[in-house]
C-alpha cells in the first residue's frame, strides 16, 4: 500500500491570484483510479459514521476501483444530492478522512477529491439520478435554497413529496451562491448543474420570495395547503466588535463582501460591480470565510491582511485554505486584536488600531484565551476593514410565525431527532439552528428533517 496521496494538480499561486478560476484541478481518471487503489475496504470502516450524510465511502471507491463511475455516482447519490460541491468544501480532514484507517500508517485516503471526480464525471457524461417513489399529493415548503433546504427538498421529492423552495434571492443556491468564491466552488459548472438535478427529481423553485415579507408561513399552511415548512434560511445576520469607528467608509461583513463579489459579478472585467476595492484589506477573522474574503481581496487587486487575535495553531480555517491564502500572499498577523477602526476626515477607513496578545487558559471552546499585553497598541494601515466573526440567523421568521422559540442567538429549536420546532409542522436545520457552520453539516440537518417530515405527514395525513 502507498503511503502518500495522489497528488492533485493546481494552478500556480502566481497566476490563480489573478484570476477567479478554480484552484484545484482535481483528478483525472487516471489520477483517481491510483487513488482509489489505497482504499482497504474495510469490513468495519471507521470513514462512513464520520461521515455527516453517512456516504457509503468503501462502496462508491469499490466501485471506481472496477472502473464502474457512474455505479460509483449512484451509491454517493444514495446519500448527497450535493456530491460536487462536498467533494470541494467540505471539511473532509476532520470528518470522513480524519478517521481514515490508512491515516494511521500514512497519509488518508484522498476522498473528498475521488468524489468530487466521481461527481465531475457524472455530470459531463450525462449520468442522471432521478429515481423517485410515486408522487403522493402531499406538499412540502422548503424555505432558503442553501445546502440544508437543497438536501431536505431533494430527499423528499425522491419519497414523492411535492416540493417548493422558497429563496429570499435571485439566484438560488444560498452560501454555495453567494459565500463561497468562485475560485473554490465553480457556480455554473457545478452549483447550477446539481441545483438542476433537483428540478429533475420535481423540485419547483420560486425566488425573489421573502418568507415573513412577501408571504408568511401562516398563509402558506391556509392559503396553499403545504402539510409541512422545513425552515433552512441560514445565518445571515453579521456579527461585528463594536469598537469605536465601526461604523466608517470602508468596514462590511465579509457576507456583504462576499455576496456582492459573487452575485454582483466582481470577478468578471463586464461589470460594474458597487464594490469598495481596497488597496489594503484588514480581514478581521481566521475561519473558512475569512479565507474566503482575503482571497477575493488579493484577486481584486488588493493587499490583504489577516488580522486574528489567536495563533496559527487555534486558526478554525481548513488547512487547505489557510495553505492557499498563504501561497496567494495573504498576509498574516496573528495574535493581534483590533481596538479600533481609524477614519479620514471624509469618514473613510485609513487604519486599524490593534493591541498584540497572548494566549492564557482555555476557554470554552477549548481554545487558549487571548489575552491584551498592556502598552502593545500600534497601528495597520488600510483602507478596507472587513469583519469576518460568525454570523446568526436573521429573525424575520421566528418573529413573524406564532409558537417557534429560539434561544438567546435567535437560533431556532429543535427536536434533534426529528428537526421538528415547537410549532407543529414546521421543522428547521442548518445555520437556522446552529449559527453559522459547514456545508456538510447542513446537508445532515436536511436530510434528518426530510425524514422528520415524512414520519410526520405520514402519521397525520396518510394514514
Amino acid at each position: 500500500m502507498r503511503l502518500n496521496k495522489v497528488p492533485v494538480r493546481e494552478q500556480d499561486p502566481e497566476v490563480r491570484k489573478k484570476n477567479f478560476n478554480e484552484v484545484s484541478f482535481g483528478y483525472n481518471m487516471e489520477e483517481a483510479m491510483s487513488e482509489a487503489e489505497r482504499c482497504l475496504n474495510c469490513k468495519k470502516p471507521k470513514c462512513v459514521p464520520a461521515c455527516p450524510v453517512t456516504i457509503d465511502i468503501p462502496g462508491f471507491i469499490r466501485e471506481l476501483k472496477d472502473g464502474n463511475v457512474g455505479e460509483a455516482a449512484k451509491v454517493i447519490a444514495r446519500s448527497s444530492c450535493l456530491p460536487a460541491v462536498c467533494g470541494r468544501v467540505c471539511p473532509q480532514e476532520e470528518q470522513c478522512e480524519g478517521d481514515c484507517i490508512v491515516g494511521l500508517r500514512g497519509e488518508a485516503v484522498n476522498i473528498g477529491k475521488l468524489e468530487r471526480f466521481v461527481a465531475d464525471w457524472s455530470r459531463q457524461n450525462n449520468i442522471e439520478f432521478t429515481e423517485k417513489q410515486p408522487a403522493n399529493g402531499m406538499k412540502v415548503a422548503v424555505i432558503g435554497s442553501g445546502p440544508a433546504g437543497l438536501s431536505c427538498a431533494g430527499d423528499l421529492a425522491k419519497m414523492g413529496y411535492d416540493v417548493t423552495i422558497f429563496e429570499a434571492l435571485h439566484e438560488p443556491g444560498g452560501v454555495l451562491v453567494y459565500g463561497i468564491p468562485e475560485f473554490r466552488l465553480p457556480k455554473e459548472a457545478v452549483v447550477r448543474e446539481e441545483i438542476n438535478l433537483l428540478k429533475k427529481l420535481g423540485v419547483k423553485l420560486e425566488t425573489n420570495v421573502i418568507i415573513g415579507r412577501t408571504v408568511t408561513i401562516e398563509e402558506l399552511f391556509k392559503d396553499e395547503d403545504f402539510k409541512a415548512v422545513f425552515v433552512g434560511s441560514g445565518a445571515g445576520l453579521p456579527k461585528f466588535m463594536g469598537i469605536p469607528g465601526e461604523n466608517s467608509n470602508g468596514v462590511m461583513s465579509a457576507n456583504e463582501y462576499l455576496t456582492r463579489a459573487n452575485l454582483m459579478k466582481a470577478f468578471r472585467n463586464d461589470y460594474d460591480t458597487p464594490i469598495t476595492m481596497g488597496k489594503k484589506v484588514a480581514v478581521v477573522g481566521a475561519g473558512n470565510v475569512a479565507m474566503d474574503a482575503a482571497r477575493t481581496a488579493v484577486r481584486l487587486g488588493a493587499e490583504s491582511y489577516i488580522v486574528y487575535r489567536r495563533s496559527e495553531k487555534e486558526i478554525p480555517a481548513r488547512i487547505e485554505e489557510v495553505h492557499h491564502a498563504k501561497e496567494e500572499g495573504v498576509i498574516f498577523n496573528l495574535l493581534v486584536n483590533p481596538v479600533a477602526i481609524l477614519a479620514d476626515e471624509r469618514g473613510w477607513v485609513k487604519g486599524l488600531r490593534c493591541v498584540r496578545m497572548e494566549l492564557g487558559e482555555p476557554d470554552e471552546s477549548g481554545r487558549r484565551r487571548p489575552v491584551e499585553m498592556k502598552g502593545s497598541e500600534f497601528d495597520i494601515e488600510c483602507d478596507s476593514v472587513i469583519m469576518s466573526l460568525g454570523t446568526s440567523p436573521n429573525p424575520l421568521i421566528a418573529s413573524t410565525t406564532e409558537g417557534i422559540n429560539t434561544n438567546r442567538h435567535g437560533c431556532i429549536l429543535i427536536d434533534e431527532a426529528s428537526g421538528e420546532s415547537s410549532r407543529e409542522g414546521i421543522f428547521a436545520g442548518g445555520d437556522a439552528v446552529t449559527g453559522s457552520a459547514t456545508v456538510i453539516l447542513a446537508m445532515s440537518a436536511g436530510r434528518k428533517a426530510a425524514a422528520g417530515i415524512d414520519k410526520y405527514i405520514k402519521e397525520k395525513y396518510m394514514r
